[in-house]
């Protein structure tokens, strides 16, 4: 026998309040007393009543849903930065939907997906698009917020880090350690944030008098990093530090040094990484690196979110945030004419 469906009105009989009331109860922010949301709720588990939220969306014309896109949660970093992103959407009563592009672009294949998903905003969590595709996606008029990543397109709001200044630090302390073959292990080679990285870590090699003394790509990968990491110490004149792009390869580097090449961190050769993720001030890794500003930048990025969502005019805006070196075991003790002044953990 076909169970009997529970509806609101049912939940508002047993609780002996009004059906907005119970109504109020399900609303995320809505004013109800305590009280009253206490007899609804109690009324609720007695009958397992459950909100319909596609009907209360058909109503409202609200879906109350945000469309999150990434390429990949193999990074740890972006793990930590979905599960911020998560709970404080969650806090302001919206949903997540989940979806996956292509690492080098590729955001076409899922733009269908997300229109035809109703969702009110849609957050970008290092997505790369270039000016037209941001075009494309502006125009469609959903609110979009593009996080770690920068388009040369100012119709879209994007939040990131100072990955420019943070590659000049690395070029430039590693330099000021001593190191004479400093390499640059990179992530995606078309990545906004591969880019500035490497291109301040290039200006902080200059200002010292040196130059980038090789170059292997990982794709922002640990597997790709551990190859490039056995090209670097395959050549001739094998590099004596190594700034990697990002946390997870510089772990991978790290672990391909020491238990496959015999090499010793940081006596042999230091090692910086970008992001700060969790396991990097693990004792086993005690990575040197540049700490990526998580909470504010997701705070940023959600407020100017839902302000496009619920406002109807709203200028996107550009936000670059700072980044702070965490000196740790990954790298050298400076000597005379060392870095000083830095944030150490």
């Amino acid at each position: 026998m076909k169970r009997k469906s529970i509806t609101s009105r049912d939940v508002a009989k047993l609780a002996g309040v009004s059906q907005s009331a119970v109504s109020r109860c399900f609303s995320p922010h809505a004013k109800v007393s305590q009280r009253t949301r206490e007899k609804v709720m109690a009324a609720a588990r007695e009958l397992g009543y459950r909100p319909n939220t596609i009907a209360r969306s058909l109503i409202t014309r609200s879906s109350r849903t945000i469309a999150v896109v990434t390429y990949s949660l193999e990074n740890p970093f972006y793990s930590f930065v979905l599960e911020r992103a998560s709970r404080f959407f969650q806090q302001q009563g919206y949903h997540l939907l989940l979806f996956f592009a292509p690492p080098n672009g590729g955001f076409d294949a899922v733009l269908d997906e997300i229109i035809q998903s109703q969702v009110e905003g849609v957050l970008m969590l290092a997505i790369t698009l270039d000016g037209e595709q941001a075009s494309v996606v502006a125009d469609f008029g959903i609110p979009v917020v593009i996080i770690n990543r920068t388009v040369n397109y100012t119709g879209i709001s994007q939040v990131g880090s100072d990955n420019y200044a943070g590659g000049f630090w690395a070029g430039s302390y590693l330099a000021s350690l001593g190191h004479r073959r400093i390499a640059f292990l990179a992530g995606l080679p078309d990545s906004s944030t591969n880019r500035q990285r490497h291109d301040g870590f290039v200006e902080g090699l200059k200002s010292q008098g040196l130059t980038c003394h090789s170059l292997e790509v990982g794709n922002y990968r640990y597997e790709d990093a551990c190859h490039a990491t056995r090209r670097f110490f395959a050549a001739p004149s094998p590099p004596d530090a190594i700034f990697s792009a990002n946390d997870l390869m510089a772990i991978a580097s790290m672990e391909t040094l020491r238990h496959e090449l015999g090499l010793t961190v940081p006596d042999d050769v230091s090692v910086i990484g970008f992001d700060d993720m969790p396991m990097a001030a693990w004792p086993s890794h005690s990575l040197t690196t540049l700490k990526q500003p998580v909470d504010l930048m997701i705070m940023k990025a959600t407020e100017l979110l839902l302000e496009q969502i619920n406002e109807t005019e709203s200028t996107p805006q550009q936000l670059t945030l700072p980044v702070t070196p965490m000196l740790r075991n990954s790298t050298r003790r400076p000597g005379r004419g060392g870095a000083s002044g830095q944030t150490s953990n």
